[in-house]
């Protein structure tokens, strides 16, 4: 871990923990769920794009885009919907919270998907800890609101999806540019998500303060946030790239408590 990933690594924290406040923002505002993330992948395809052409990023991408497509279902497209749809039912910094669970589906699914190591002794007990504290998050946390269990479950799976994605970028992607993976992404994600969209948009104008939500979730919290991880993923590999996970929701939880009253 250099000096530069460390940075990193807080920069991509500090914006992703944001992202969950922005969402409900937007939510609390009318804004429907596929309309949020379909904003948002345009907002940040808007600042990836350009960067993209710029710098030769999409070089790599033309003869790995079927790969380049599937991250953008799974790590774009899907998991956006779900945590926003989960977010209607549960506070923001817990869905940052559960969402960090996807540190762990990396490790558990890194042997079967990118013939990784087996875990072995501590980090067995570091898995069934974490695991523990996710359903600790269901018992104490959720209670017995079914739309809340149902609401974490759609975050849970959207890690799960994180994971699987991240793997695909190291495994799948070699050798092409963070710019172009992330940008392809965020094309891909915007076609698949415009239907969806365009079948259920906001249920009134949304205000100015809302469009600036957006703007700020779509360009940092998807673009900027995205550039980072996928260039973590490619100099220190995916299971210490996925530690961002661990350290967004701190800011979450700030960020929900001084803006949110969460």
């Amino acid at each position: 871990m250099t000096r530069r990933a460390w940075i990193f690594m807080g920069i991509t924290a500090s914006v992703w923990g944001a992202s969950y406040m922005f969402i409900k923002i937007a939510l609390d505002d009318g804004v429907r769920a596929p309309s949020i993330v379909f904003l948002r992948v345009v907002f940040g395809a808007a600042v990836l794009v350009p960067l993209a052409l710029r710098s030769g990023g999409f070089r790599g991408v033309r003869e790995h885009r079927g790969w380049a497509a599937a991250v953008g279902m799974t790590q774009v497209a899907l998991p956006f919907l779900l945590i926003t749809y989960g977010e209607r039912w549960i506070p923001s910094s817990l869905a940052a919270i559960l969402v960090s669970a996807a540190a762990i589906f990396v490790v558990l699914l890194s042997p079967w998907l990118a013939q990784g190591d087996a875990l072995r002794g501590w980090g067995i007990v570091g898995i069934v800890l974490g695991m523990v504290g996710v359903a600790l998050l269901f018992g104490v946390d959720l209670g017995d609101d079914p739309n809340a269990v149902l609401g974490g479950f759609m975050v849970l799976l959207a890690s799960v999806l994180y994971a699987v994605a991240s793997i695909w970028v190291r495994t799948k992607l070699p050798g092409v540019a963070p710019i172009g993976i992330a940008a392809s992404t965020m094309i891909a994600a915007a076609i698949a998500t415009l239907p969806a969209a365009l079948a259920q948009p906001p249920e009134h104008m949304p205000s100015v303060g809302t469009w600036a939500a957006l703007a700020v979730l779509g360009a940092g919290g998807t673009g900027l946030a995205f550039l980072l991880y996928y260039t973590l993923i490619a100099e220190i590999g995916v299971s210490r790239a996925s530690v961002v996970a661990y350290l967004a929701p701190m800011f979450a939880v700030a960020y929900g408590a001084a803006f949110l009253d969460e």
